[in-house]
């Protein structure tokens, strides 16, 4: 399975932790659950339907507040579970 493939340690949560992916673009939001995350990616539960995902999609992942948040690119999705690649601003990285 695609979570055993991480480059990095995952955080696994004891409890849940709501947030909301949205479109960079704006066009849509989910509701969903971050089941695990780490420095290259994230696992999370979307709930609802998952039709707005599609193949390479970048996507925010917002903190239930929208005050934190990480880019993110599908890569792969299974039923209401979804497996994000972190994507990492080069221009912060750089200074």
């Amino acid at each position: 399975m695609a979570f055993d493939r991480r480059k990095s340690d995952r955080v696994q949560f004891a409890h849940q932790h709501a947030v909301n992916l949205m479109a960079v673009v704006g066009t849509w939001s989910r509701v969903c659950v971050l089941k695990d995350i780490s420095a290259t990616g994230a696992k999370l539960e979307v709930e609802g339907s998952t039709d707005v995902l599609t193949s390479r999609e970048v996507f925010q992942v917002l903190s239930s507040t929208c005050l934190a948040f990480r880019g993110c690119q599908l890569v792969w999705l299974e039923g209401p579970a979804a497996g994000g690649h972190c994507i990492h601003d080069k221009r912060k990285s750089a200074s």
